[in-house]
């Protein structure tokens, strides 16, 4: 099963008869815009779909437009059913980095829930870090999850007090690292030279070319990089080394070749 396409709510009984659940075909048309919050569950047990569906199917102003059962699933049904929310499970995302930036550039007006079966600090702000409006719990009442759906579909973040705790602690102790020379990260030459490509504005095909690798290896490179220095994306890194002149530190410090740090220090680019 690629993905599942729900019926209209018209179609839908109040009680969510699971019949009202048809399998998409190639030719199906697209849900039309601007009937309710159209609503993707994305979850891997089958059960637990129904029973979110039947939950949605209560509600006037809430559709679900399309079912997934993983990620490839839902990245189909993305580009396929105009979305306003996703329901996702947070185990479909476990062990795949760039998961949440990828959602969110397939499908930028698309806002993220994640269920996660417990809450701890580290992943809960990475969620957040890269565009999830909201992590709830998968114990949630349907009740607060219908509130939590509306709120976001209106461009608020779901988030409780706890992880605005975890948030505000995150982001001070980046602040700190950023500005303590103490603990300013060990890189190494491979990744300054990666780091001083990004600064000159290189895709990572390019890169890879340049340092004669491939293309998923800068991949990994830069997501250590990432996590080293406490940024999330391109941009933020070579901000991150304009203000701290991270490239002209390792000049000094490093071995790195003369000619690749020659092409490092050259301005930072206009594909930023």
């Amino acid at each position: 099963m690629m993905f599942e396409k729900t019926e209209p709510k018209a179609a839908t009984s109040r009680d969510g008869d699971p019949s009202a659940t048809v399998g998409t075909s190639a030719g199906a048309p697209a849900p039309e815009a601007g009937a309710g919050i159209r609503v993707i569950l994305a979850d891997s047990q089958a059960i637990y779909r129904v029973g979110l569906r039947k939950v949605f199917a209560l509600e006037d102003d809430i559709r679900v437009v399309a079912q997934a059962e993983n990620l490839a699933n839902l990245y189909a049904a993305l580009q396929r059913f105009p979305t306003d929310v996703v329901v996702l499970e947070g185990q479909l995302i476990s062990g795949t980095v760039d998961a949440i930036p990828e959602l969110v550039r397939r499908a930028p007006g698309a806002k993220l829930i994640v269920q996660v079966v417990e809450s701890d600090e580290m992943n809960t702000v990475e969620l957040y870090r890269r565009g999830v409006r909201g992590v709830v719990p998968r114990s949630i009442t349907p009740d607060l999850l219908i509130k939590c759906v509306r709120k976001i579909a209106e461009g608020e973040t779901w988030i409780d007090n706890q992880s605005i705790s975890w948030v505000i602690d995150a982001y001070r102790s980046q602040a700190s690292s950023l500005t303590n020379p103490r603990v300013q990260p060990k890189l190494s030459k491979k990744e300054i030279a990666i780091i001083g490509c990004i600064t000159r504005g290189m895709r990572n095909k390019e890169i890879a070319y340049q340092i004669g690798t491939t293309e998923q290896v800068i991949k990994n490179y830069l997501r250590k990089v990432y996590d080293k220095l406490g940024v999330s994306d391109r941009l933020e890194l070579a901000l991150y080394c304009l203000h701290h002149q991270l490239l002209s530190k390792y000049v000094d410090e490093t071995a790195v070749e003369p000619a690749v740090m020659q092409r490092m220090q050259t301005p930072l680019g206009a594909k930023l």
